[in-house]
């Protein structure tokens, strides 16, 4: 008979294995190509055999070199999409969280990981200038605005009463595409998401806002919500929180503010998030600007009983008898998950051990380089800067010698032509119309150099690919 478990001596050793591969990544990261020259019929031949009858031992542990041989090198010129860099440190606590495999679900059953994360979402939210806010931990952004309207929805049309849920929720053009999909999965179906236009610098226009909702009143619709973005996906622009904020109140609307993107910026830049705190519900990506290993989304609220309302409809098997504040309390009644792994233990040792401060001058140092690389742009003729960068995103294409029709489908293959150079990767992104090449900066690895390196690999690739 096989048996699943592990003498010490065997944990050890594949341990040690296992730790030896991670040292090295980190120790090659920079010098790797960053997307690895494979396509997909390689990858999927990687897995063909599929899974064995009979265990392989430490035989197993044999292919992990060719695995992360075809994994994309989150490196410092990594500045594709809005993912963090990975800080080790909390790779470590996601490790040891694996290996505990606690159900982060109520405190009677996993004790120091429920009061655990509760801290860390106590002191996130105070970071950013939410005080007194509370919440949970998700796997990302897409859940923690999916949880944010499910309250909303509750708190203002809930879904007991009679007939299909209805109403209104407002965002900007520039909503990320996890706002209509929730929609859709609250049942109030893409249809009655009203996108409202932005101004000269992709940010919600508060007088369309308004605009759209009186009409909506009128014509004998329910508003629910408004979702400000606060780092939109393409150039990280923020809504003006407080005359959104303003404007909610006045009609008795729920507002969720969208920050998996730039919200936990505000530890650095206060003053670029102005109202922040006046949102009813708020997303954030640890997994993002905190540098964590994913998944490590934030969901903050300012009243509990509001994710009570949504999410408290639990079995007795579940039920919890503690009358205690602490011993009785249960994420489950505020949660949309019933399991739910230790997300808080990375955070938690992540930032015990840089300390805050530290997380700070790496946001306010990736601000810098966004801001490095938009002046490189606008010194260099043969870029064009798309748009503004009020966080860490940058737009740009390349123009010399190019017509405008020819422009975008130019800097399409320029794209994808860098990328596959393997020195720096970039993602894109259509403003007006206009295909951009999009660098983002969440990775503290970034330095000025690297950020001096993506330009001189845009012009060195459109040489190739001009044949000059």
């Amino acid at each position: 008979m096989t048996s699943l478990e592990l003498t010490t001596d065997d944990f050890r050793r594949l341990a040690h294995r296992v730790s030896t591969l991670a040292e090295q990544w980190l120790t090659e990261l920079d010098a790797r190509a960053i997307a690895p020259a494979l396509k997909g019929s390689d990858t999927e031949a990687l897995f063909a055999e599929g899974l064995p009858e009979e265990g392989l031992k430490d035989a197993a542990l044999d292919a992990l070199g060719t695995v992360i041989a075809g994994t994309r090198a989150g490196n410092a010129r990594f500045l594709g999409y809005v993912l963090g860099s990975g800080e080790p440190v909390g790779a470590l606590g996601d490790y040891l969280a694996s290996v505990l495999n606690q159900n982060v679900t109520a405190w009677r059953s996993s004790p120091t990981m429920v009061s655990m994360e509760r801290a860390v979402v106590r002191g996130l939210a105070a970071a950013v200038g939410c005080p007194g806010f509370t919440g949970s931990l998700t796997g990302g952004g897409s859940s923690a605005n999916l949880m944010g309207l499910t309250m909303a929805r509750e708190a203002k049309a809930p879904a007991n009463e009679e007939g299909s849920p209805s109403g209104v929720v407002y965002a900007s053009t520039e909503v990320h595409m996890s706002i209509p999909k929730a929609l859709a999965l609250l049942g109030l179906g893409r249809r009655n998401l009203r996108l409202i236009p932005t101004d000269s610098d992709w940010r919600m226009r508060p007088e369309a806002l308004e605009h759209a909702i009186t009409g909506d009143v009128a014509a004998g619709r329910r508003p629910l919500a408004v979702v400000a973005t606060a780092g939109t996906v393409n150039t990280g622009a923020v809504d003006p929180l407080k005359d959104v904020a303003a404007i909610a109140r006045r009609h008795g609307l729920w507002m969720h503010v969208d920050g998996a993107f730039g919200a936990l910026a505000a530890m650095a830049v206060p003053e670029r998030f102005e109202g922040l705190a006046l949102a009813d519900s708020l997303s954030m990506d640890a997994h993002k600007w905190l540098y964590q290993p994913v998944d490590c989304g934030v969901l903050l609220y300012r009243e509990a009983a509001a994710a009570r309302r949504a999410f408290s409809f639990s079995g007795d098997y579940v039920r919890t008898l503690s009358t205690d504040s602490v011993e009785g309390f249960a994420f489950f009644d505020e949660s949309l998950e019933l399991s739910r792994r230790a997300r808080a233990l990375k955070p938690w040792l992540s930032v015990r051990y840089h300390g805050l401060r530290a997380f700070r001058e790496a946001i306010r140092k990736d601000l810098e380089n966004a801001s490095h690389l938009a002046e490189l742009v606008r010194a260099e003729p043969k870029l064009e800067l798309l748009a503004p960068v009020p966080l860490s995103a940058v737009c740009f294409r390349y123009v010399a010698g190019l017509a405008e029709p020819e422009r975008d489908a130019f800097n399409t293959r320029l794209m994808a032509r860098l990328n596959a150079r393997g020195r720096v990767y970039l993602s894109n992104a259509t403003l007006s119309g206009r295909f951009a090449l999009r660098a983002c900066f969440v990775n503290h690895r970034t330095t000025a150099e690297d950020v001096r390196t993506v330009v001189a690999e845009v012009l060195a690739t459109a040489k190739e690919l001009q044949g000059t």
